[in-house]
């Protein structure tokens, strides 16, 4: 029975039962809000699931956000400047922050929030973007200026993401970061109940001004099916939804509305280069030619997407047909399997994770039949996201069926991958100096177009040397109720507009 089948029965059972598969009472102030996967911790410098940050981001806020259009925008920060060599940046703090305790939120709060992201224990996700920051100054009590050993282009654009939250010094200093969830963001976190249950209320302090709903409740339902079935009997007003099955049904609801925008993250089929055969480039290139990446996406995600390669952010990406192997081309790998002499073939396991996103068992099907074809042959291994998390940031894995965010730039994108120093270098297990030096050119860099020039060489680079084998990009899907009104769809994903949304009667 094929994972597709599987889900279309699923969606069948989850329509019969309707309102039973979900108890909820109605309530204009709040927004009732839905999703399939749960966070798997509240720490938010070291999270990495996507269910985990679009939480957090909720709760806490770095500097410095995104808009719609990828501009950046203030957070924390009022304003921020770079001086005239490249070599400080400062930020002047919105006065009116404040922690969701009622505590100020001080350039102290924000110098302690950096110190913690570049302690090595911390296992900090973004670390990597920070390492030129030589020290920290708080000069009052509105300033914040980190000076830095060399011009750094993307820092800027690192500090908007979720993992550079800033969070209380005092909380760092009692250990109690993960274990609470205290931030300025426009909601506070009242009850967690993991894989159940979120209740959020509003933060009366926050510095964007008054929410739109007095709080969220988040309800952890079963999978997408009974989402939908919630959606459709009015006990949803909004919802996050992965999978591409479920959403193309919404549109077909009188009273629901779904959103559905392009966003940057990425499907990928991640190799271990550190394990054999894999270390052989010959071996890599042979799995790139053998995947017919338009069937993966067609198979998986019903074609809701586009094939990419490495870079998918506007500016920078690349024609993909004009990267290594894109097309589909059997007899080349099979012949790269012959130069590395594994014509046998050789047996690898791949792990996905059930849920993150829907579509990975679907994935990993049609790429165990591409593969077959040359002779690879992959055992599947599905994990919960906790326990396939856990293994996947150890590295500990032949292959992995991965769903890896997107960033606006694509320093901040790949350094913490693909540099000797980058912080999730135990991930991709591959060191090279030709994506190291490409990557730091593209760092100091501050023409647009010479950085694009920079990083379309990395971009042909990194597809060449196939230590992962892109797949491509699928689309962000929210689905809300016809009266709620205000969301606004991120590339990045995000769902922090939900800060302004109503709910109308």
């Amino acid at each position: 029975m094929t994972s597709q089948f599987k889900r279309l029965l699923g969606l069948t059972a989850a329509i019969v039962l309707g309102a039973t598969a979900f108890a909820g009472t109605a309530d204009a102030a709040k927004l009732r809000m839905a999703w399939a996967q749960d966070a798997t911790g509240l720490d938010p410098h070291k999270q990495t699931a996507f269910s985990s940050l679009r939480l957090l981001e909720l709760i806490y806020e770095p500097l410095v956000r995104l808009d719609a259009e990828l501009k950046i925008v203030p957070g924390i920060a009022k304003s921020w400047a770079f001086s005239a060599d490249g070599k400080e940046l400062t930020f002047k703090l919105d006065p009116k922050a404040k922690f969701q305790n009622g505590a100020a939120v001080t350039p102290a709060d924000v110098k302690a929030s950096f110190e913690r992201i570049l302690d090595e224990k911390t296992g900090a996700a973004n670390r990597a973007n920070y390492l030129s920051i030589a020290s920290i100054e708080t000069p009052d009590a509105e300033t914040v200026t980190f000076k830095l050993s060399q011009p750094d282009a993307p820092i800027l654009t690192a500090m908007t993401d979720t993992n550079s939250s800033i969070v209380p010094a005092a909380d760092i200093a009692a250990g109690t970061i993960g274990t609470k969830a205290v931030g300025s963001g426009p909601f506070k976190l009242e009850r967690w109940d993991p894989n159940s249950k979120e209740i959020l209320t509003a933060n009366k302090d926050w510095a964007g001004g008054a929410t739109g709903v007095e709080g969220i409740e988040i309800s952890v339902l079963p999978d997408e099916t009974a989402i939908l079935a919630a959606m459709r009997t009015g006990q949803i007003d909004f919802a996050l939804l992965n999978d591409p099955l479920i959403a193309t049904l919404v549109p077909k609801e009188p009273k629901l509305q779904l959103n559905r925008a392009p966003v940057l993250a990425y499907h990928v089929l991640q190799l271990n280069p550190a394990r054999k055969p894999m270390n052989e480039l010959a071996v890599r290139q042979a799995i790139s030619c053998a995947v017919d990446r338009q069937a993966v996406l067609d198979t998986a995600s019903l074609g809701e997407g586009k094939v990419t390669g490495p870079l998918t952010m506007p500016f920078f990406a690349s024609d993909p047909n004009t990267l290594f192997c894109y097309k589909r081309d059997v007899e080349k790998a099979k012949k790269l399997m012959a130069d590395a002499g594994m014509t046998g073939g050789f047996t690898a396991t791949v792990i996905a994770a059930t849920g993150e996103p829907p579509t990975a068992a679907a994935e990993a099907q049609v790429l165990q039949a591409q593969l077959a074809e040359i002779g690879v042959k992959l055992d599947i291994k599905m994990m919960e996201l906790n326990v396939y998390v856990d293994t996947w940031l150890k590295g500990d894995f032949d292959m992995a069926i991965a769903l890896n965010g997107g960033r606006p730039d694509p320093y901040t994108m790949y350094n913490r991958y693909w540099t000797k120093n980058g912080n999730l270098q135990k991930v991709s297990n591959f060191a090279d100096d030709t994506l190291d030096a490409l990557l730091q050119k593209g760092r100091v860099e501050t023409d647009p177009e010479k950085r694009k020039a920079i990083f379309a060489d990395f971009d042909k680079e990194l597809a060449e040397k196939s230590p992962w084998v892109w797949l491509y990009t699928s689309y962000g899907y929210t689905a809300q109720q016809k009266n709620v009104q205000g969301f606004v769809p991120m590339p990045t994903g995000s769902l922090a507009s939900l800060g302004k949304v109503t709910v109308g009667q």
